[in-house]
């Protein structure tokens, strides 16, 4: 694999810097913010880092996920940390900056006064911890202050009588800082403590810090924690001020972290460190033929814009992806968020919640596609942790607006789930007419849970998690759909965030919701099949999925996003940033090749809706109009993504900073070159004229295979295949043929497979 770096030769501007002054829904107004736009995020799941890498003052920021206050308008995530290092380095020389994704390890270097300084600064996932290390080319010239800053206490407030205030204090021990203290709202009682290990020298306690002096090497390790634990005790306890009531308070287990980190010499830990992640990161990768030509990224961004298309920028940006969801969504850690696990501000745009009508979906498209699979079990163990208030909710919106379907008992009517969510609780559907998404919006997340099985056929996640989810959510849908003129339709609809003269528009069966409904059904019935039950429900199912009428074109041609419009555009925005009446093209598989009627309207649906929007709506463009096998206009999504929707540290702007657009793009790059939703492997399938010639390895399928594949001037030469279940394998591979071993009929190669055994597939061509 390429070595992948970003670089840079300035620090992080300060912009926006002065954390009780600050324009918190509107950052990306500031045009040097060096938090969102410059600084480097590393994480672990545990704990997300922002490096500065300024000489002076360092500034290292410091995000965990369980620190929130309520969603009311204004609450949601809030800054863990602020840990400074002050080395008053003014006037440094060949200042170099960085972050390798191979490592995941971020790096400073600069001369200061004839002495060479060099820091690095990586969290590691088996340790659970974040290390600094300091050093420079000459002994005894370290030296430097450590002061953490917990932001955001009181007298801090946000809204005067909110009651969601925070305390907080530091001491220090020898050469430990310990920093503590409660968000009050839930009650979360927190904790960091940050140990300082030198080699020669000497430190001293200075009031809330600690002050080296004259040494030759330096280690900070740096653990945090709360008193929350991922259980369902907490979505269920109403409560606000119970819901962590009983939970142990941090000291212990942060104080073993640390204890257990402190053993090991930096080496060590570095080596545990790149033991665990890289081997991750290296599952996958792309070779469109960019070569590393040492370029800071801004730089590169720059020339990009300027129309220099850049190939080893391409190929940086999806491994950013890659490393961003490997960063940000370990098991046993926290789902990624809206902002994946990073956040400077006392509460984050939109929240930093789970946003599930497509923010929180396109988060996990990249874990199925590019072999990070893993990455979704903390978001299977977080639906397993809400799942009973999802079922509360389900039996209240049931029983409310339609009685006549209501049955008593837990999961009697399934579970839904609305288009908020956070740590501590979910939102469930609003009442009709209220909100801005309907009940698609449970089946747009039970599709997770189908993706989920498909790619690792794994029969007991099919039993235990998929299948479950699957025919619970039908239990639900089923009890809220209405007859009308011969179909069954969502009684309360509506598409997603789209408005009609200014007001969110309410329907009945709309795009978005009968064809997640039909996805759910479809799903539900082939799992079914496969685990050979007969749950009275299915047979309703098969009653009613002939009749949902998912996608109806319309007189312009287009697929209609609502039953009642005519011509394109006669309800709602015309370039609205959602594309929700094809959520069936895109995640989901109903609009397929199949049927070329649905694949011409839905083309001629993109078109219409336009290309320019928000970073995460033209991350799904990438993915739609990869579906529809067209790669130029795919390549024209991403590099509008690269151009007007990527800030200079990578990371996707909506405005302001989202994560769901680094997500969502990544996995549209893999979806261009390898598809798997329509029965069948599709090599190529929306390549780009730009990328004639390369090659990707270990990209992952449906089935449970992972592919490497090698092209030129866009003909398939060598096809890889590794089995790790033993499904039986099928190839598109259009006019090519082959040996006697992989014979091609009518463009498939077709044949058994034996689990983990590799398949090489040399093709040639007729002239």
């Amino acid at each position: 694999m390429k070595n992948y770096e970003l670089r840079y030769n300035a620090p992080a501007p300060f912009g926006n810097e002065n954390l009780s002054q600050y324009d918190h829904k509107n950052p990306h107004n500031i045009p040097d913010d060096g938090w969102e736009k410059w600084s480097l995020p590393i994480g672990n799941g545990y704990m997300g880092v922002n490096i500065f890498g300024r000489t002076v003052t360092e500034r290292l920021q410091i995000t965990e996920n369980s620190l929130s206050n309520p969603y009311c308008g204004t609450g949601g995530l809030n800054n863990f940390c602020e840990l400074y290092i002050d080395f008053n380095h003014d006037n440094v020389s060949g200042f170099e900056r960085g972050l390798n994704l191979n490592k995941a390890i971020s790096y400073v270097s600069y001369i200061y006064n004839g002495v060479k300084y060099k820091r690095e600064y990586f969290t590691s996932y088996p340790d659970k911890v974040f290390v600094t290390h300091l050093t420079s080319d000459k002994n005894g010239s370290l030296s430097f202050t450590v002061r953490p800053e917990i932001p955001f206490i009181k007298p801090y407030l946000f809204k005067e009588g909110d009651g969601m205030g925070k305390t907080g204090e530091v001491k220090v021990n020898d050469n430990l800082i310990t920093f503590f203290g409660e968000m009050e709202f839930y009650k979360i009682l927190f904790e960091g403590q940050v140990l300082v290990k030198i080699k020669g020298g000497e430190y001293k306690q200075s009031g809330n810090t600690i002050e080296v002096t004259n040494a030759d090497e330096a280690l900070i390790i740096t653990a945090v924690g709360t008193n929350y634990k991922l259980c369902r005790e907490v979505f269920t306890q109403n409560n606000a001020k119970l819901k962590l009531a009983g939970f142990e308070a941090p000291h212990k287990k942060v104080s073993k972290i640390i204890e257990d980190a402190s053993k090991f010499t930096y080496s060590e830990l570095k080596e545990r460190h790149i033991a665990d992640y890289s081997p991750i990161f290296e599952r996958a990768s792309i070779d469109l033929g960019g070569t590393d030509n040492q370029k800071t990224t801004d730089t590169l961004l720059s020339e990009y814009k300027n129309g220099k298309k850049d190939k080893y920028l391409e190929e940086l940006y999806f491994q950013y992806g890659r490393y961003l969801l490997i960063a940000s969504s370990r098991p046993k850690t926290y789902p990624a968020n809206l902002q994946g696990t990073w956040n400077k501000y006392d509460s984050s745009p939109w929240s930093s919640g789970y946003w599930h009508n497509i923010n929180v979906q396109m988060n996990y498209w990249p874990a199925f596609n590019t072999n990070l699979i893993d990455m979704f079990e903390i978001y299977s163990d977080y639906f397993n942790a809400y799942l009973p208030l999802a079922e509360d909710l389900a039996s209240d919106y049931v029983s409310r607006f339609f009685p006549e379907n209501h049955e008593d008992g837990q999961g009697a009517d399934g579970w839904i789930i609305g288009t908020g969510a956070w740590l501590y609780t979910i939102f469930g559907m609003d009442e009709p007419f209220h909100g801005h998404s309907g009940p698609g919006t449970g089946a747009f997340t039970s599709k997770l849970f189908t993706d989920y099985y498909e790619f690792t056929d794994d029969k007991n996640i099919l039993k235990n998690i998929t299948y479950p989810a699957l025919l619970s959510m039908s239990r639900f849908l089923s009890k809220v759909l209405i007859k009308q003129d011969g179909k069954y339709l969502a009684k309360y609809s509506a598409s997603p965030e789209q408005e009609h003269n200014g007001s969110h528009y309410y329907t009945v069966g709309c795009a978005f919701d009968q064809q997640m409904i039909y996805e759910n059904y479809s799903d539900t019935l082939k799992a079914a099949e496969i685990l050979n039950d007969n749950d009275k429900l299915l047979d309703e199912i098969k009653k009613e999925i002939d009749h949902l009428d998912p996608v109806i074109i319309g007189k312009s041609g287009q697929i209609k996003e609502f039953r009642e419009e005519e011509y394109y555009g006669d309800i709602g925005q015309y370039h609205h940033r959602h594309i929700s009446q094809l959520i069936g093209l895109c995640p989901g598989t109903l609009i397929n090749r199949n049927n070329p009627e649905w694949i011409k309207a839905a083309e001629f649906t993109l078109n219409e809706r336009g290309d320019e929007s928000t970073g995460w709506s033209t991350a799904h463009k990438i993915n739609a109009w990869a579906r529809v096998k067209n790669g130029n206009r795919a390549y024209d999504l991403l590099n509008m993504i690269l151009t007007r929707c990527t800030l200079n540290n990578l990371w996707d702007t909506h405005p302001p900073f989202q994560i769901d657009g680094n997500f969502g793009a990544t996995a549209g790059i893999a979806e261009m070159l390898m598809q798997s939703h329509e029965g069948y492997i599709h090599l190529l399938p929306a390549l780009p004229d730009n990328w004639s010639t390369g090659s990707f390895h270990g990209l992952t399928a449906r089935g449970a295979f992972e592919v490497s594949l090698k092209w030129k001037d866009k003909i398939i030469s060598q096809i890889e295949i590794l089995s790790k279940t033993g499904h039986d394998c099928k190839i598109y591979v259009g006019n090519a043929y082959s040996s006697e071993d992989y014979p091609v009929e009518n463009g498939y190669i077709s044949f058994k497979t034996v689990p983990n055994e590799k398949y090489i597939i040399e093709l040639s061509y007729n002239k």
